[in-house]
């Protein structure tokens, strides 16, 4: 986008706004760099926490399980994002030693980690030096997973609807990408990346956002100059520029947990979702000071609408004044896109847990 033009029907009423604008966009681009995506956990050591990069195949009880292994090595979990999508989890993880709270930078500890974390998702493992925007790694993670890949049957879940056309605009010598869908925040962030992730620079940009729906329009070329693409790129671009738009857009009933924070914290919610048959489509967990600030959305382990008296039962157990339903239920994907066996998974990830000594056979 360095030499691109952009118009955007907004205005930026706030000052300070544009001045922070410059900076962050510095920040991003210098915290930027390709490397190879294919892997299912990934570690790193930074000055202030270790970062643990997951794929692999979602699942009910499968977040329990990572956060039981990570308490069970004696990793405080400070913060963490999850996204789920076409069947697959992505998750970034920050975390640090329960007894330092440093990084873990004991090589044979965090190998450790990584064979149970890929026992856990049934993967290989890899290590990366590197760091980037979490939910632009995200991004990053579920892409070169190929989560925009369509199986024998739809596998789209229905979180809103999106329309993506891409054209050779022959005249222009451009490729025109045009979209239009719900808007959201964060909308234009998640389709710019995606189309840099697959090496799309953007010339000129329309940008619309009237009432309840978003119009975007750019004109883009690939870095190698190409300005005609055949119909499998073209496919490509529409259902990877589809799933970017719907990875963000949460699935259940929004869950916000509030309280002081505590090593185990997070293992012992997810354990007690777990145990009443909820599945977590989304999570974002963050640590201020001593407070933990947590969001979940939560489906039932077929993919459904959790009944309220579920809900009201699990509020009961981690607490009434702490656990809280923010809103409604968030469109669920259909049955057809889930598991529909949740009492199987239910007891395939007790098992597991069982296997490590990290609950007790009942």
């Amino acid at each position: 986008m360095e030499s691109g033009s952009w118009m955007c029907s907004m205005s930026l009423t706030k000052m300070g706004i544009r001045s922070r604008i410059p900076m962050s966009l510095t920040e991003f681009n210098s915290s930027f760099k390709y490397r190879s995506l294919k892997r299912s956990v990934g570690v790193e050591a930074s000055a202030n926490y270790t970062t643990i990069e997951l794929i692999g195949t979602d699942r009910p009880g499968l977040l329990s399980e990572i956060f039981a292994v990570l308490t069970n090595q004696q990793c405080n979990i400070v913060a963490s994002e999850m996204w789920t999508h076409n069947m697959r989890i992505a998750s970034v993880v920050l975390v640090t030693d329960i007894s330092t709270g440093l990084p873990i930078y004991d090589t044979n500890r965090l190998e450790k980690i990584k064979q149970l974390l890929s026992y856990v998702l049934k993967g290989s493992t890899d290590i990366s030096f590197n760091s980037t925007h979490v939910e632009r790694r995200l991004h990053q993670i579920m892409y070169a997973n190929h989560d925009y890949e369509r199986g024998g049957e739809e596998t789209c879940t229905l979180r809103g609807h999106v329309e993506v056309t891409v054209e050779n605009c022959n005249d222009k010598g451009y490729i025109t990408v045009n979209a239009k869908c719900n808007d959201r925040p964060k909308l234009l962030f998640d389709t710019v990346c995606t189309l840099t992730d697959m090496h799309y620079m953007i010339f000129h940009a329309t940008v619309i956002a009237e009432g309840p729906e978003a119009y975007m329009e750019f004109y883009v070329r690939h870095i190698d100059g190409v300005r005609i693409i055949s119909e499998g790129e073209r496919q490509r671009i529409v259902h990877s520029l589809e799933d970017a738009i719907r990875r963000r857009s949460p699935e259940g009933i929004r869950l916000e947990l509030c309280c002081e924070d505590r090593v185990g914290l997070l293992a012992e919610v997810t354990r007690i979702f777990r145990e009443n048959g909820l599945s977590v489509t989304q999570a974002e967990v963050t640590t201020r000071e001593s407070k933990a600030f947590n969001t979940f959305y939560v489906v039932d382990a077929s993919g459904e609408q959790v009944r309220p008296e579920t809900i009201e039962e699990v509020r009961n157990v981690i607490g009434q004044t702490i656990l809280h339903v923010k809103d409604e239920l968030v469109e669920c994907s259909s049955s057809q896109a889930r598991f529909s066996l949740g009492n199987l998974f239910k007891s395939r990830s007790e098992k597991f847990l069982y296997n490590l000594g990290l609950i007790r056979s009942s």
